[in-house]
């Protein structure tokens, strides 16, 4: 095993701290919307039009992620749509009006879309420096952010903590740690990726090994046979499958985001401060299975481990909504989470590892298309709430487990003897 060097080492560390800040900034919101609804007034199809903005400008802004990385790099422009975001959040507290919270959310989404390639494309770079799979630890870290941000925001509640003095605290506090954490990333702008013909962890990417693997008739052939680049058609197809994928985790996320409160607190009467436990279960959940995640997906291969998650989010969610109570419905979003661990990133990785593609095209199509999932998603729960109740809008959850399996067989299986070259590792870094 070629040894890692000091600088990918601190990089690592820079990549964590990015991601932890992610996923604390945005989660001290959420557990918050409900009392931003109440004091709003908004009936639950608004308050599902308005939470839309957030993926709506996401979409808006993704498609540039790939230019501005190669423009600016990674690492600075991770930096900056992060503190872009926090301002975004902190503006939102001050909304008076719906379409005022509306544009702040607009604004923040699309800094947050560009901060989440970008920080991405800066991790796929690092861990080609290590020549193993660590992208799944990083989103790890962005759980702990989010766990961190969601218990930030339960406390602030229970200590009856101004709305705009926790989410102007918040938002200081992690866009100074990423300003510090740029300081150990990789200097200088991304090179183009030597990973479109090999994976990020040193065997063929999940297009390369699924037409290998077809062009040999074997399983095993994908580590073996030449390299193929697919056709146009081959290439939008498994494009398309990944982005199916990545929705059907992010369908866990938002659901996780937007409603577990409401439902808990509203439907099922659970007091302010458990129901936003809710929120901390799913991604706390999420967050052990992505700690677990590169060992499984080196041991079994991304295609099993994302199909017994698709299995274990289907099973677990229509369970908790066909027996609602309060603990069943945290041990449900809990479960959803820990089904929905490595599908973000595995989608990520094999579409930037995609053969003919720039440096980081396939990861912003990707990112940019699974936003879909957070944009359509709010207005339709919402509208399903209003007509026939919260619970039957959340039979997204199952659905998009279902979703998993059937497109998960696209994804690499179970990859023997790969290696990485050191000179491929040396280019990388």
């Amino acid at each position: 095993m070629t040894a890692v060097l000091p600088e990918v080492r601190r990089a690592r560390g820079a990549v964590a701290a990015m991601f932890l800040t992610n996923g604390a900034l945005i989660a001290n919101i959420l557990p918050r919307y409900p009392e931003i609804k109440g004091e709003l007034g908004l009936a639950n199809s608004t308050y599902g039009l308005v939470l839309a903005a957030f993926p709506a400008g996401a979409i808006l802004a993704g498609l540039g992620a790939g230019a501005l990385i190669r423009r600016f790099g990674s690492a600075p422009l991770a930096v900056v749509g992060t503190i872009l975001t926090a301002l975004g959040l902190i503006a939102a507290s001050w909304a008076p009006v719906a379409a005022a919270l509306a544009l702040a959310l607009l604004v923040a989404g699309a800094c947050d879309a560009i901060t989440d390639v970008a920080q991405n494309a800066h991790g796929l770079r690092v861990q080609r420096g290590y020549g193993r799979s660590i992208i799944n630890s990083f989103h790890a870290v962005w759980s702990i952010g989010a766990v961190l941000g969601g218990s930030m925001a339960a406390a602030a509640i229970a200590l009856e903590v101004p709305l705009r003095a926790h989410l102007a605290v918040s938002g200081t506090l992690f866009a100074a740690t990423a300003l510090v954490a740029l300081r150990f990333a990789l200097p200088g702008k991304d090179p183009e990726n030597p990973a479109s013909a090999v994976g990020a962890d040193g065997a063929p990417g999940a297009a390369d090994a699924a037409s290998a693997a077809e062009a040999a008739g074997t399983a095993g052939a994908a580590t073996s046979a030449p390299v193929m680049r697919p056709g146009r058609g081959r290439t939008a197809f498994l494009l398309g499958a990944l982005v199916v994928i990545a929705i059907g985790g992010t369908l866990v996320e938002d659901s996780g985001n937007s409603w577990a409160t409401l439902y808990l607190s509203r439907d099922l009467g659970a007091p302010a401060a458990i129901a936003a436990t809710g929120f901390i279960a799913l991604v706390g959940a999420q967050f052990v299975g992505r700690l677990l995640g590169d060992t499984l997906v080196d041991r079994f291969g991304q295609r099993t481990v994302a199909r017994a998650g698709g299995g274990i989010i289907a099973v677990g969610m229509a369970t908790a909504l066909a027996v609602p109570s309060v603990p069943g419905t945290i041990a449900g979003f809990a479960l959803a989470g820990l089904g929905s661990a490595t599908l973000v990133p595995a989608a990520m990785q094999e579409a930037d590892d995609l053969p003919g593609l720039r440096h980081g095209t396939g990861l912003t199509v990707v990112s940019w298309l699974m936003r879909l999932g957070f944009l359509v998603s709010p207005p339709l729960v919402g509208l399903i709430a209003d007509h026939a109740g919260l619970r039957t809008g959340l039979l997204v959850l199952p659905v998009a487990g279902i979703l998993v399996l059937v497109f998960s067989g696209v994804l690499s299986g179970r990859r023997r003897g790969a290696h990485q070259k050191s000179e491929q590792i040396s280019a990388a870094v």
